[in-house]
């Protein structure tokens, strides 16, 4: 990000499947762009997107709500930062 009002999303989402097809769509989230699944178990799975708008952000829930064998997909929270906070947000300390 070289301009330093541009922002950078994060979220994380909790994705429910029908348990019996939890593997396959865990398999097409590690396919799609700006999605890391973190865990996933019990028909469940947690994942993280990134992007450079909430926009962006949306727009990959709505792609994952649509796949097979997925019966939700929620965004549980979603972090913003501009280009001039992530440069003044480094320790100075000898920590």
């Amino acid at each position: 990000m070289s301009d330093p009002s541009a922002s950078y999303h994060v979220s994380s989402a909790v994705i429910v499947t029908m348990p019996h097809m939890q593997e396959r769509v865990v398999a097409q989230l590690a396919e799609m762009s700006n999605v890391e699944v973190y865990a996933h178990e019990a028909g469940k799975i947690v994942v993280v997107i990134e992007g450079t708008s909430t926009g962006m952000l949306g727009e990959s829930l709505s792609r994952i709500a649509v796949l097979e064998g997925v019966v939700a997909a929620n965004m549980v929270f979603e972090h913003v930062e501009t280009q001039g906070e992530i440069s003044h947000d480094r320790r100075t300390d000898p920590a």
